[in-house]
């Protein structure tokens, strides 16, 4: 027990948001009567939230560096129209509508990310202008209309799921499968991971503790994916978040370009000192920031069917929110991929069982703010704590 106490104080950004999102989930599981936790809900739950979840992932590189983007759902939604354009108006294929709308979100990045890291503006500035001039260019775009409907092969990025190639029938046997998969590419990796740690006489979790922990993930990967092979499997979105989420905590924890990130947050100039290219490194997390952010526009449009000028209103406000509640640190340096994923968890989980119970969005909004104001206070009371 005292193993685990120390283990839990020494990870407590990483588990304090985890456990809340578990405490969080039952209390609305017990208050909606069970509807939080039925396959439909749970699959509403990821549909709904896909777009702040990329954003997030985005968002966190920027806050780990020191700033903060406050234009992604103006661009979001620019890019939403520009698509829209595209593929209705001007009827391009989708997929190549798709690669043009990434480039141009990753030259609206670039264009940001050239005002910060070159002529040194404060990104707060910068993303502020940003997020006024993309709206106001979104509504000229758009001559204040809707444009709908998108190509189905479109929409399927956001509504569609895999299909069974097992013909489950009522259960898709598939999503059954890729959580047995899951579950042996994780024990391989966990196992993997201990043995190098005790090659190099790291410490390591007790051996009850570490098989504790594999039941208890393997538990909760194939219960997840029970719980969608109930409804209609496992959805298009689910995959891409998948990939994303991997690929950038890859970057994050193994590769130069990760460290440089980590370092320039830490302290710019201890790493501009150490020969990190610390404008070059903002440059790109901004361009990777405006690329992520035209993703979450293309996920928005293909859910709604529709490209509309009030898109991506406050989408800013709810990814900067999922990062600092996912234990990233307001003055940079601090924060994972996954912690901001866990931290969008948590505000989709909110807003939903928030909806379910029958709260207004009065309520629902002032329980957000209060709560990543609590955030960001525990975060600055674990560094006052720390010196």
């Amino acid at each position: 027990m005292e193993e685990l106490t120390r283990l839990f104080k020494s990870n407590i950004r990483q588990y304090g948001m985890i456990v809340a999102l578990v405490l969080i989930m039952i209390l609305f599981q017990i208050l909606s009567g069970g509807i939080l936790l039925k396959p439909l809900n749970i699959t509403n739950l990821i549909l709904q939230n896909s777009y702040i979840l990329v954003l997030a992932i985005g968002m966190v590189l920027v806050i780990i560096t020191g700033h903060i983007d406050l234009s992604v759902g103006s661009v979001a939604a620019f890019v939403g129209a520009v698509s829209a354009i595209l593929m209705v108006d001007m009827q391009v294929p989708f997929a190549a509508a798709v690669v043009i709308s990434l480039i141009i979100g990753a030259l609206i990045g670039a264009w940001q990310g050239f005002w910060v890291a070159y002529v040194r503006i404060p990104s707060f500035i910068v993303t502020l202008a940003g997020m006024l001039l993309f709206r106001g260019l979104t509504m000229i775009v758009l001559k204040g209309q809707s444009i709908a409907p998108f190509p189905n092969g479109f929409r399927n990025i956001s509504t569609g799921f895999i299909p069974d190639w097992f013909g489950g029938g009522t259960l898709h046997l598939l999503s059954i499968a890729a959580g047995a998969v899951l579950s042996v590419v994780f024990i391989a990796i966990e196992w993997r991971k201990r043995l190098n740690q005790r090659k190099y006489l790291f410490d390591v979790l007790p051996a009850g503790l570490f098989v504790a922990k594999l039941v208890a993930m393997v538990a909760i990967i194939n219960v997840f994916t029970y719980v969608l092979a109930s409804y209609e499997g496992i959805p298009n979105i689910l995959i891409l978040l998948f990939i994303l989420v991997a690929v950038y905590s890859f970057v994050t924890n193994k590769t130069v370009m990760g460290r440089h990130v980590y370092a320039l947050g830490g302290n710019e100039k201890a790493a501009k000192l150490s020969g990190v290219k610390t404008k070059r490194v903002t440059f790109w997390v901004f361009v990777n920031m405006g690329a992520l952010a035209a993703l979450s526009g293309l996920i928005f449009a293909a859910r709604l069917n529709a490209a509309t000028p009030k898109a991506g209103v406050n989408f800013e406000l709810d990814a900067i929110a999922a990062c600092f509640i996912g234990g990233a640190s307001a003055t940079g340096g601090v924060g994972t991929v996954i912690g901001a994923i866990v931290g969008g968890l948590v505000m989709g989980v909110m807003n939903n069982g928030m909806s379910l119970v029958g709260l207004g969005i009065d309520w629902q909004q002032g329980i957000k703010g209060l709560v990543l104001l609590l955030a960001v206070a525990f975060d600055i009371y674990n560094k006052n704590k720390s010196a």
